[in-house]
């Protein structure tokens, strides 16, 4: 293993060529090393077999100019197109890594990416696309249009590493897996209280572990999605065999969420020593679809979790989640559920269940120890 700190290669005041530089001329199992010091840079585009490590007291701080992130394929909100390139991003890679104590600084503020969350005309376009039928690969949003990029996306690949960096100010969705398989997120730490700053979204992906990290986030902590809709049921990738263990968190809608995009499925989540720090996180566990999503959510387990204090009900289970009516055709199956040995301290309610006959909750299992 050889390691290319990008001050060889030519890091200046904007090192986003070093960068690129740096990953060309690695062999496999090589790593681009960021030392100390703070670097400004525009995106990363990762490839198979190496590593991007960023060391104790170094600070990568990405360009907010949607002008410097070119095109790509990605999911936004569960939908397919091609817009602005997330930060950190690789496609259709093996064996990808970003590791190391240093800092990740997205710079994202109310002037910059924080200021238009969803462009109407943009969010109406694409919603229209996938009505027309029209393939992914004419929803094409032209630079000046498009939505805020995910912080980290690895987009279908195999074997993905992300460990011990902290994350600060993300445009969107932080760390954003899609179409993934055999994903480690180990010892992160997330601080980004952005609108929709969900902390780590695995999104179609199996074989996810999360363990160890720390979560402050604008929306939920942790969100595992399976696309939105009539575009989630045609891709019909779920989400499945995911573990999550020993996390922390302190704010967020949702400690660990499941949903809302949901349309493949999610399936066999286990969930185990949780700690809800508070006081800035609304719920727990929090499972959220509607008749418009469907799919199937099954086989959720969640055991020996701590909640300190939440500010509104500790385990939320709704099929109605913004959708009262039940209007959407597509009524979600929520079975299976199980949750023991859940200790809350502080919180109005401890369990909350919003379903109804068309989509009921079979199944749930649930034990708890209240000590307010």
């Amino acid at each position: 293993m050889t390691d290319h700190r990008i001050t060889e290669y030519g890091a200046d005041v904007d090192c986003t060529a070093a960068i690129a530089k740096a990953i060309a001329a690695c062999e496999p199992g090589d790593r681009v090393v960021v030392p100390e010091g703070t670097y400004l840079t525009g995106p990363i585009r990762l490839r198979s077999h190496i590593e991007l490590h960023v060391s104790a007291g170094a600070t990568l701080r990405f360009l907010t100019d949607p002008a410097a992130y070119p095109i790509v394929r990605t999911r936004w909100q569960g939908i397919e197109c091609f817009s602005h390139s997330p930060l950190i991003y690789a496609y259709d890679e093996v064996n990808v890594a970003i590791t190391g104590t240093g800092t990740l600084d997205g710079g994202a503020g109310a002037d910059n990416w924080w200021s238009n969350t969803r462009p109407r005309g943009d969010w109406e376009r694409l919603l229209q696309l996938v009505e027309d039928g029209v393939p992914v690969e004419d929803r094409v949003f032209e630079p000046g249009h498009g939505f805020r990029p995910s912080f980290i996306q690895p987009h279908t690949c195999h074997r993905v590493r992300i460990e011990d960096v902290r994350i600060v100010n993300a445009p969107m969705w932080v760390v954003h897996p899609v179409f993934c398989s055999d994903v480690l997120v180990r010892g992160i730490t997330i601080d980004s209280l952005g609108p929709n700053n969900d902390g780590c979204n695995p999104d179609s992906c199996k074989d996810v572990v999360i363990t160890g990290c720390s979560f402050t986030t604008g929306d939920d902590c942790i969100a595992i999605k399976s696309g939105r809709d009539d575009d989630g049921r045609r891709v019909a990738r779920p989400s499945q065999n995911i573990l999550i263990e020993s996390c922390r968190f302190t704010a967020g809608h949702g400690a660990l969420t499941i949903g809302s995009e949901t349309s493949g499925g999610v399936h066999n989540v286990h969930a185990r020593a949780l700690h809800i720090a508070g006081p800035a996180v609304d719920h727990a566990i929090r499972i959220k679809t509607n008749s418009y999503r469907g799919g199937r959510i099954e086989h959720v387990t969640v055991e020996d979790t701590v909640v300190d204090a939440v500010t509104t009900s500790a385990v939320l289970i709704t099929t109605k989640h913004a959708d009262p009516e039940q209007s959407g055709g597509h009524p979600p199956v929520v079975r299976d559920v199980s949750i023991t040995n859940l200790q809350v301290r502080s919180g109005p309610k401890t369990l909350e269940v919003d379903d109804s006959a068309q989509a009921p909750v079979q199944n749930l299992s649930f034990t708890t120890t209240e000590t307010w």
